[in-house]
């Protein structure tokens, strides 16, 4: 299986894909880093002072959490001459207003806010045995509350051209609460950009469109850094690859750039795992 996610989050794919008995190939199509320059720096610094401002942060994605709470809280108390705190999770745990509210779109996103010190009640998220986890899903769960009056802060990356086409899901649920009556704000705590892939990551994406592996894609945004990448402007047939999709929206977008085969799956282990099985039994 070749695994698309950003590099840290592919080799915890890889380890659990191998660990599951599938053979798995981490070809990361994301970088992700902290973002740049004063202003933004600035913005965050000022998110963490004015805390009880809002009545909830909404993270896009594990990757959300890690920046926001980790690398640009540390550098904002170091930049206030403060001292590092030796556990971030404990010391998170002191600062939260308990009326603040974290949203989180699915069980990864809401097991990193419990890991970096967010007590789980104070936790909305999807269920685990939950069908999708999305904006649409998430909504289903906080939609129900009053937010007449309320700010809301949207923590998540940013990146420039045709890749923003990615964030859609988190402007539909900005809407849903503008609709409602909160106001929302949006803040990048990371930066998304494409990778340039290496002669012999090139040679194993033209193996894997011919040899039936399967590629697993959780974001539209990689699969379009993929089929951008200058190396394979001459065109690259995937009629004969296969893939899972992590949701309906990115498996029309496989299956629009010309993948033979394309199945959905929840992005839980157990159901890749599944899928991957399903994909294999067909072919075998």
């Amino acid at each position: 299986m070749i695994v698309t996610r950003p590099a840290q989050d592919a080799a915890h794919w890889v380890e659990a894909l191998t660990g599951s008995g599938f053979n798995a190939y981490a070809l990361p199509l994301i970088e992700i880093g902290p973002v740049s320059g004063s202003a933004n720096i600035d913005a965050l610094q000022n998110v963490w002072r004015d805390l009880k401002d809002y009545a909830a942060y909404m993270f896009v994605s594990g990757n959300a959490v890690q920046y926001f709470f980790k690398q640009k809280h540390v550098a904002g108390q170091l930049n206030r001459g403060q001292e590092a705190p030796d556990n971030i999770a404990n010391e998170a745990a002191m600062t939260l207003p308990p009326s603040l509210r974290f949203l989180a779109p699915g069980p990864a996103t809401a097991a990193a806010l419990r890991a970096a010190g967010v007590p789980a009640g104070q936790i909305d998220s999807p269920s685990p045995e939950s069908g999708q986890f999305d904006s649409e899903a998430l909504w289903q769960v906080v939609g129900k509350h009053d937010w007449r009056g309320k700010r809301v802060l949207v923590l998540r990356g940013q990146t420039s051209g045709a890749a923003q086409q990615a964030a859609a899901g988190r402007d539909w649920l900005a809407q849903q609460f503008r609709a409602a009556g909160a106001q929302v704000d949006m803040l990048g705590v990371y930066e998304r950009q494409a990778p340039q892939l290496s002669s012999a990551q090139l040679d194993v994406v033209k193996a894997a469109s011919q040899d039936g592996s399967v590629w697993l894609f959780s974001s539209s945004e990689a699969l379009a850094n993929l089929l951008r990448q200058p190396a394979l402007n001459a065109g690259v047939n995937w009629r004969q690859a296969r893939a899972i999709a992590t949701h309906p929206r990115i498996a029309k977008a496989v299956r629009a750039a010309g993948w033979g085969v394309v199945q959905e799956s929840r992005p839980m282990l157990s159901d890749i795992v599944d899928a991957l099985r399903s994909i294999e039994s067909q072919t075998s």
